[in-house]
């Protein structure tokens, strides 16, 4: 399995990254006796589509996983509507979109449009499921602390595993679901020190004290916002957390 950090900045794009996306690749059966490349998306922030392009053709993603409706992490949907219903090689095939509850009427309202169709003729929009199966991919999913809908997500394939935090305060479903991870990708948008609201984002030191409880092979602290110095995020990360560490950047690739 391959992982490419498409953007990673939090709470807006940022000069060196866009919004929250990450790519994943595997191979997997073709269904005509053969084998090709899966590629899914874990989420598409605003400036995600864009930098996509760097690293495959958008055309060729099988499904998306939301992990909420947050500007940062859904909104370039709307522009990857717009690809795939007015591409000049014709309207592409519907690909299944999973996410919060709200997400069908989310984005049709994102882009101005009727909820009925809205983005339901480009995109086969579900709700998350505890377990879901993408070609070699398996994608787990568990509810997270947020202020709307926001789901953790763990991707899976080949016997090796990304746990995604999205966006989340400290809590112990995050824990179960990253427990034994190859990378845990976990937010680090708030410093130590500062008057943080419960139950909205995650410290370094949060992050480094989840890793550690769940027991995972790599911490990847992401979605530090682009107001703060993210080697406070790792400073804060190394008081709790001795195993491997480091920050996403964009472009970033683990091959797992």
């Amino acid at each position: 399995m391959r992982l490419t950090v498409v953007g990673c900045s939090g709470s807006y794009p940022g000069p060196d990254s866009c919004a929250s996306s990450y790519l994943f690749e595997a191979e997997g059966p073709d269904g005509a006796g053969g084998t090709r490349t899966w590629r899914i998306l874990v989420d598409l922030g605003n400036g995600a589509l864009g930098q996509l392009h760097q690293y495959v053709d958008p055309l060729t993603i099988d499904a998306v996983f939301l992990s909420h409706l947050h500007a940062d992490h859904c909104l370039d949907l709307c522009g990857y509507y717009v690809m795939r219903k007015y591409h000049p090689t014709g309207a592409q095939p519907r690909i299944p979109v999973w996410g919060p509850p709200d997400t069908p009427g989310r984005m049709a309202r994102a882009y101005d449009l009727p909820l009925d169709p809205g983005m339901t003729e480009e995109f086969d929009f579900r709700p998350h499921e505890p377990v879901v199966e993408v070609g070699p991919f398996r994608v787990e999913s568990a509810e997270v602390v947020h202020p709307v809908d926001a789901f953790a997500l763990r991707v899976s394939a080949d016997g090796r595993s990304v746990a995604y935090s999205g966006d989340t305060g400290p809590c112990e479903s995050l824990e179960r679901l990253a427990a034994g991870a190859d990378v845990f990708l976990c937010e680090a948008s708030f410093r130590d020190g500062e008057d943080n609201p419960p139950d909205l984002h995650m410290t370094g030191s949060e992050c480094g004290t989840a890793a550690g409880r769940a027991g995972v092979g790599r911490l990847v602290l992401t979605h530090v916002p682009p107001w703060h110095d993210p080697e406070d995020a790792l400073s804060e990360a190394r008081t709790t957390w001795d195993g491997p560490l480091e920050l996403a950047v964009a472009g970033a690739v683990y091959q797992l």
